[in-house]
């Protein structure tokens, strides 16, 4: 009787261990996961903020050196201000689309970023219903240990139900 009540004390502490083994080893791996997808949109963030400062530098280099050309052309040739007016609208609406299609970019960045958010809550979500199985499981483990604990105590006739403690 009391080899069967240390075996299940065993059975209750290494069950318990290995739910907490489970737990800990998720959580790591969510953990993890989560740290990865940081640093991933961290860098593309950088990235997209160093194309958007170059490319603004860019235009504002280009828009001063047209400028300065404008002018000075202006003051010596009133003749030529309509060319280089028009030189300095191809500049700008060419920078213009630049930025459209930064923007257009960074939509979908935000974009994949919200997907891969979604994944990631998909992925926990999933975890948490197989800890719940598992924990499940375990439970339905101890009542067929509970029934097998009485059988036995039946057959080897030295045992009634009530020296055993009902299961929850």
């Amino acid at each position: 009787m009391s080899a069967l009540q240390l075996i299940k004390e065993k059975a209750q502490k290494d069950g318990q261990k290995k739910n907490e083994d489970t737990i800990s080893s998720v959580a790591a791996e969510i953990r993890s996961k989560l740290d990865e997808l940081k640093s991933k949109f961290e860098k593309e963030r950088q990235t997209f903020a160093k194309a958007l400062s170059k490319s603004s530098k860019e235009c504002e280099n280009c828009l001063k050196d047209e400028t300065a050309k404008f002018q000075e052309v202006y003051e010596k040739f009133c003749k030529e201000k309509v060319a280089h007016l028009q030189a300095l609208k191809d500049t700008i609406s060419r920078f213009e689309e630049d930025k459209e299609r930064l923007f257009v970019r960074y939509d979908q960045l935000r974009k994949r970023e919200k997907s891969l958010i979604s994944e990631q809550e998909k992925f926990c979500a999933d975890k948490i219903v197989q800890l719940e199985e598992s924990l499940k499981k375990k439970k339905q483990d101890d009542r067929t240990f509970s029934i097998l604990r009485k059988t036995l105590g039946t057959f080897l006739d030295n045992g009634s139900d009530e020296d055993f403690p009902p299961e929850e």
